[in-house]
C-alpha cells in the first residue's frame, strides 16, 4: 500500500495506513506480529522488560499467571525481535524499566532500527507500580518529563503509552508533550463497560497536537471510526487479534476504502452535535449566535471575529472561497461529505471538485486555524 494514501508521518517515519498492533506482555513478539498484523501501518512488540528489577517484577507476576517476556539479555532480545519483524510495517517496542539508563539504551536500539520506542507508563499490576514503573510514571509527571527528555536526545521517536482516568488526562498529556514526545497512545479505559471512553480522547486531542494512538475495545471498522472521529491518528488492537486473527486485515481494508471514498478517515464529528473535537471547527457556520462553536473557540482563546477572519484568510484563492449558493456564501462553512447537503455538493460538481479533495481542502483548513490559534486554555465543557 503506498503510504501516500494516508500520509500519515511523524518525524521521519511514514506509515502505510493508522491501524496498529498493540502491545501485550508476554504475547505481541514478532513471531505474533508476523502471524497477525501482516498488513498493519505499525507494530508494537512487547512490553518489554530492560533491567534486573523489571524482569524479577514479570517473574513474581508469571508465578501468579500472567505472561511476560523475561530474558537473560534483555537488550540484544530487544534488537532481534525488531529485526525479526518481516511485516514491512513500521516497528515500536514497549519497555520498562526502573531507571533511564536502559531505557536510553532500547531508544539507541530502536533509532539505529528506524524503529519507535514506545515507554510504558500504562501497566497497573502491582509488581511494577510497586518498583514506580508503568502506572507508577503518572503518578510522578515530574521523573515521567525527565525520562522523556533523556530519552528524545538519542534522537528517537518516542511514543508513550498511558490509561485514561487515572490521573488528570488533560495536564498529564500537556505534560507529555512539553517534554518531547512525539506520540500519545491512549488505552482510552471506562470502566465497567465494554467500550472506549470517547469522550476521554476527544478531550486529549482538544489539549495537544501530538500523534495520538486510541485504544482500546475494537473489533470492528465501527469502534474504530468512533475513536478517529474523536482525534485518533491511528487506533491500535490487541485483544481482539486473538479472538479474530483476520482483525488487522479487516480494519485496514475498511480504512483504505474509507480514505479512498471521504479523503479525511479521522475527520471530526460535527461540533454542534457536541461530540466533535477542535478540529471541527472547520465545518463549524459563522458563530452569530451563542452556540457549542463559541465554547470551542473559549478553549483556543480567539474571537468568533478572529475565527471568521482565518477561515477567510485561508479559502481566499481556493476552491473553499466559492459557493454563493451555500447557506453563508462560501464552502468554507459548509459541514462534512458524510453529511448529505445537495446545495454543497451542486456546487462541488460545479467546481469538478471531487470529495475527497473537498475534505482534503477542510483537513488542511482544520490544521490552519489551529496553528494560527492560541494554546487551549479552558477545558470546561
Amino acid at each position: 500500500m503506498n503510504n501516500e494514501l494516508f500520509n500519515l508521518q511523524v518525524d521521519n517515519i511514514s506509515l502505510k495506513n493508522p491501524i496498529a498492533l498493540g502491545p501485550m506482555a508476554g504475547v505481541t513478539d514478532s513471531n505474533f506480529a508476523n502471524k497477525y498484523a501482516k498488513n498493519a501501518g505499525l507494530v508494537i512488540l512487547g512490553g518489554f522488560n530492560l533491567d534486573d528489577k523489571t524482569n524479577e517484577a514479570a517473574s513474581r507476576m508469571a508465578e501468579r499467571g500472567r505472561e511476560e517476556f523475561i530474558t537473560d539479555n534483555p537488550l540484544q532480545f530487544l534488537k532481534e525481535e525488531i529485526n525479526n519483524v518481516d511485516t514491512g510495517s513500521v516497528v515500536a517496542v514497549n519497555v520498562r524499566s526502573a531507571t533511564p539508563e536502559p531505557l536510553i539504551e532500547a531508544a539507541q536500539i530502536a533509532k539505529e532500527s528506524d524503529a519507535i520506542l514506545e515507554l510504558d507508563a500504562h501497566c497497573r499490576q502491582e509488581e511494577m507500580v510497586n518498583i514506580g514503573v508503568g502506572e507508577a510514571l503518572m503518578h510522578d509527571t515530574s521523573r515521567l518529563a525527565d525520562w522523556i527528555q533523556k530519552i528524545k536526545e538519542t534522537g528517537v521517536v518516542l511514543s508513550v503509552k498511558i490509561r485514561a482516568n487515572v490521573v488528570d488526562d488533560v495536564e498529564l498529556s500537556r505534560q507529555i508533550e512539553s517534554a518531547g514526545a512525539d506520540i500519545l497512545h491512549i488505552d482510552a479505559t471506562l470502566e465497567g463497560k465494554n467500550t472506549a471512553d470517547l469522550k476521554a480522547i476527544r478531550k486529549i486531542r482538544d489539549s495537544v497536537r501530538m500523534t495520538l494512538i486510541g485504544n482500546n475495545s475494537i473489533t470492528e471498522f465501527s469502534d474504530a471510526k468512533d475513536i478517529f472521529s474523536r482525534g485518533a491518528d491511528l487506533v491500535s488492537v490487541s485483544r481482539g487479534v486473538m479472538d479474530n486473527p483476520y482483525l488487522i486485515d479487516e480494519l485496514v481494508e475498511s480504512v483504505n476504502d474509507f480514505q479512498n471514498k471521504t479523503g479525511w478517515y479521522n475527520a471530526p464529528k460535527h461540533i454542534c452535535a457536541g461530540e466533535g473535537d477542535l478540529r471541527g471547527l472547520t465545518f463549524c457556520c459563522p458563530p452569530i449566535k451563542p452556540c457549542a462553536v463559541q465554547k470551542k473557540l473559549n478553549k483556543l482563546g480567539i474571537s468568533p471575529e478572529e475565527f471568521k477572519n482565518l477561515k477567510m484568510e485561508f479559502s481566499k484563492g481556493s476552491k473553499l472561497e466559492f459557493g454563493d449558493s451555500t447557506c453563508f456564501g462560501s464552502l468554507a462553512w459548509c459541514c462534512k461529505l458524510t453529511k448529505f447537503c445537495p446545495i454543497r455538493d451542486g456546487v462541488l460538481y460545479m467546481l469538478d471538485m471531487s470529495g475527497p479533495e473537498y475534505m482534503r481542502l477542510k483537513k488542511e483548513l482544520a490544521d490552519y486555524i489551529l496553528d494560527n490559534a492560541n494554546i487551549p486554555v479552558n477545558e470546561t465543557e
